[in-house]
């Protein structure tokens, strides 16, 4: 239970933020470490550019953002004179990261040669979002008011158990012993409530059991988790220290890209936004009210510092502010959470902690959030909109999939069009469908949950004005495509328009029924 005292001063640390900081810090440890390799390995980014350039400015840019955060909960608890205001979570967008590695910078690096190219064209794409989301944050809060927590919510959990919680398990089951055993120790202690001795983290005693365990199989010769004495002794080859050095020149030659980079900026600019709405209304939902206005300037504010030092990955609030939280999180961990980046940064750490602990050991700490989310969205929601949260589910379940099969097929060497869409139809795979569900998911995912929330209250006039928001979306491509343009998918937007006409006619149907029947007056 909360305690109010308008009079004291916020505590900065309490021991519950130990606990967010080890679950926030390895989750953020983690981003780094897939980044870290997106870079020198699919991109073959050269050494030099990855330590002495991008992670100095990732760093910086992380440390602004986490501190920042740290500085809007104290002012919320001094504010209310709580004690247990928890900080919004921050970080690199994960879903960005892939993006603007395989879409913008992979291709601009093999088609010049040169990944210095697709570095830049990676910042003039962050400086482009950049924009979109200082701009965006002034109508945000409107988009807020009128959309129901459950399709905001629902959404979100749809990108929680599909991009956050999957992979994590799968992961888990493929190196059992370590995995399950990491998310034994968390689960009894994060959702059963159990104490571990001298109140140590459950995300510590996660980490040191599933390092023990791969570096004890290793030494013993059944090795587990990828653990080797000559990985780690290579990694120590990285340390040094990189401030972050100013790359405007470079930003601003990656506009010879420009039309590349439109294609994807202006979509996931307003996926930021949608994104940073729904995370602001998780945490509004968990007890802490954050002005989203501010949330999405500072987002956009941050990213523009990172990426004029040189940092291609966009800054994003986090989902998962619930669960930091739940486990005791308050101000401080985001504040030291913010200092371990400069220092992993700054002083090549990365590379040594890749060798050193086993990213299975990471990995039931996020399966932990994914699942915190998901559960959020049916228990903050009434339970008459639990069908529109599943509804809002589908749009990122067919994502994931669709993201899968053409992972699997690019790995053989073809595609779904060279297979063809009948053939796959034959063993079950509607590829067509998924693509067309798939696109623009989050958007997608909002406006199907609102429509189906309004349904079930019967304010059928709200559900006809989500559906013609969502022909409109269609029709220019931020929903159901993968660009923006006119009449991307035109028989999609026509549906949206007849459905809207439809719930628009049967909201004038009951208003007629609802009309008192005049009363006939007798004749004179």
């Amino acid at each position: 239970m909360a305690m109010t005292d308008t009079t004291a001063k916020p505590v900065i640390w309490t021991p519950g933020d130990w606990n967010a900081f080890f679950g926030f810090g390895t989750n953020i440890l983690v981003n780094m470490l897939v980044l870290t390799g997106l870079l020198r390995f699919v991109l073959k980014m050269p050494d030099s550019l990855v330590f002495g350039r991008i992670l100095p400015a990732l760093g910086l840019m992380m440390a602004l953002s986490t501190l920042y955060y740290a500085w809007l909960a104290y002012q919320l608890a001094l504010k209310t004179g709580r004690n247990d205001v928890c900080a919004l979570p921050s970080g690199v967008s994960v879903p960005h990261m892939f993006i603007v590695t395989f879409v913008i910078m992979l291709p601009i690096s093999l088609s010049t040669g040169d990944p210095v190219k697709g570095w830049e064209a990676g910042l003039a794409w962050v400086f482009i979002q950049s924009i979109i989301l200082m701009l965006g944050g002034f109508i945000a809060p409107y988009i807020r008011k009128v959309t129901p927590r459950a399709a905001l919510l629902g959404t979100l959990a749809g990108v929680s158990i599909a991009f956050i919680s999957m992979r994590p398990a799968m992961e888990m089951f493929m190196t059992p012993v370590i995995g399950l055993t990491c998310f034994a120790i968390i689960l009894v202690s994060w959702f059963g409530g159990l104490r571990y001795p001298r109140g140590i983290p459950a995300g510590l005693v996660a980490i040191a059991a599933g390092t023990f365990i791969a570096w004890g199989s290793t030494l013993i010769g059944l090795p587990l988790g990828g653990m080797g004495l000559d990985k780690l002794a290579q990694a120590f080859s990285s340390f040094g220290f990189a401030v972050p050095i100013p790359a405007i020149g470079h930003v601003f030659s990656g506009f010879q890209f420009l039309g590349i980079i439109l294609v994807t900026a202006i979509p996931f600019g307003i996926y930021d936004l949608v994104e940073a709405m729904d995370n602001v209304e998780s945490a509004e939902a968990a007890g802490d009210h954050y002005p989203t206005t501010r949330v999405l300037s500072a987002d956009g504010v941050i990213s523009m510092i990172g990426c004029l030092m040189g940092n291609p990955f966009i800054n994003a609030v986090y989902i998962g502010h619930p669960g930091w939280k739940a486990m005791g999180g308050r101000i401080g961990y985001s504040a030291l959470t913010g200092v371990m980046v400069l220092v992993l940064a700054w002083f090549g750490v990365i590379a040594l902690l890749t060798a050193l602990i086993p990213v299975v050991a990471i990995a039931p700490i996020l399966l932990y959030i994914g699942m915190l989310i998901g559960a959020q969205a049916f228990q903050t929601t009434p339970a008459a909109h639990a069908p529109a949260v599943v509804l809002a589910l589908t749009p990122h379940l067919a994502a994931w999939a669709k993201t899968l099969l053409d992972g699997a097929l690019g790995a053989a060497g073809t595609s779904a069009a060279q297979v063809g869409f009948d053939k796959l139809a034959q063993v079950g795979v509607l590829y067509h469908g998924l693509e067309v569900m798939a696109g623009g998911a989050i958007i997608t995912g909002l406006v199907l949950g609102a429509v189906g929330v309004f349904i079930v209250e019967r304010k059928l006039l709200n559900a006809a004005a989500f559906a013609s928001a969502g022909a409109l979306l269609t029709f220019f491509g931020f929903m159901h495509g993968e660009a923006v343009g006119l009449a991307k998918s035109p028989s999609v937007a026509l549906a949206y328009a007849m459905v809207a006409g439809l719930l628009y006619a049967c909201s004038r149907m009951e208003e007629t029924a609802a009309e008192p029947k005049a009363i006939a007056q007798p004749a004179e």
